[in-house]
């Protein structure tokens, strides 16, 4: 008796994010026009999760030392896309643990880049998920402050516009008003 497998929809947005071309690759193809990709600064944000390489068009929100719009993004349909978090650099608490994580895999983001901390990493290192922040921290986040969801953000080096596009894979994370080509040249 044949079994069927049941695949979650989410699968499908996933294997959409999954770079085929480098970072890398991207500046290269963008030296012709500069000004068409915003670099990160170098060794900004640590990667976690199983996808070291990602990308998607930009979700944003603000925040500080509070998750709550963090969850709430997270469990709805992301398609495939990045959802950065402009978490002000706060070192002292978790933005994101394995919970939210796990909301975002079930939900078909791509990925979320989070400037500030995670926690439960050694879980979130085993979900079909990029992630990429500034590092750890176990102390979860406070739930009192309702944050900012769709604004533009800026830290890295980079302003994140919602709309525009994130690429992130191990050599860094660049930022693109356009969709880039991920089809290799002839």
């Amino acid at each position: 008796r044949a079994r069927t497998r049941v695949i979650p929809s989410s699968i499908s947005y996933l294997s959409r994010s999954i770079m085929t071309k480098t970072v890398a690759d991207l500046c290269d193809d963008a030296i012709p026009s500069p000004g068409r990709v915003h670099v990160c600064e170098a060794n900004y944000f640590k990667p976690y999760g199983l996808h070291g390489s990602f990308h998607g068009k930009i979700r944003t929100c603000r925040i500080f030392e509070s998750n709550p719009l963090v969850r709430s993004i997270l469990s709805t349909p992301g398609g495939g896309d990045v959802l950065v978090v402009d978490g002000g650099m706060s070192m002292r608490t978790a933005l994101m643990g394995d919970q939210i994580a796990k909301l975002a895999v079930e939900n078909g983001w791509a990925g979320v880049i989070i400037n500030g901390c995670i926690r439960d990493s050694a879980i979130i290192n085993t979900l079909p998920l990029g992630v990429k922040a500034r590092g750890t921290v176990p102390v979860k986040s406070l739930k009192g402050h309702a944050g900012e969801q769709g604004v533009a953000v800026a830290f890295a080096g980079v302003e994140f516009v919602e709309g525009w596009h994130v690429y992130a894979d191990e050599d860094g994370v660049i930022v693109s008003e356009e969709e880039l080509s991920l089809e290799e040249k002839e």
